[in-house]
């Protein structure tokens, strides 16, 4: 059975939009806020579903390519996530030790207040099969820049 390259740039188009629906859940029903990097890690899977919906409509041979680029970039960031959390390397201080954006000068100065923490980036809030999020990000991203590749040497 051939596999189309249509079909190939929907399963991959259509991971990347379960794995923003996968984030977006852990957020907003399970509660667990999103540190820096697990949110850089999410843009690259919103560009891979606009590249899907601009394949589908134009169908150049440029998406399929620039798509294995976004999901590839998305692995990157989660393997490099899962290094941080893992403690292989260091990342910016603001992100391992909490972080004030956001916050107004009035609130910093107030000793009565109680400030949020942001999540930290080297923590691992969640892990299945000893593999945190980041890292469950990083393998999947890395099957999706596949197929998006496979998409991409397919004839139309």
């Amino acid at each position: 059975m051939e596999i189309s390259r249509k079909t190939a740039m929907l399963v991959a188009g259509l991971g990347s939009a379960a794995m923003l629906a996968g984030a977006f859940g852990f957020q907003l029903i399970g509660g667990l806020e999103p540190c820096h990097l697990c949110l850089l890690q999410r843009w690259p899977h919103a560009a891979a579903v606009l590249i899907l919906a601009l394949a589908l409509v134009t169908n150049w041979r440029i998406w399929p390519w620039l798509g294995a680029l976004a999901a590839a970039t998305t692995a990157g960031i989660g393997l490099f996530h899962a290094g941080v959390e893992l403690g292989w390397w260091e990342y910016i201080s603001t992100c391992t030790q909490g972080s004030i954006a956001g916050l107004s000068a009035a609130d910093l100065l107030d000793p009565s207040k109680t400030l949020p923490t942001a999540p930290r980036c080297d923590q691992i809030p969640w892990s299945f099969a000893g593999i945190s999020m980041a890292g469950w990000n990083a393998i999947v991203s890395a099957g999706l820049a596949l197929v998006w590749l496979f998409a991409a040497t397919r004839r139309a």
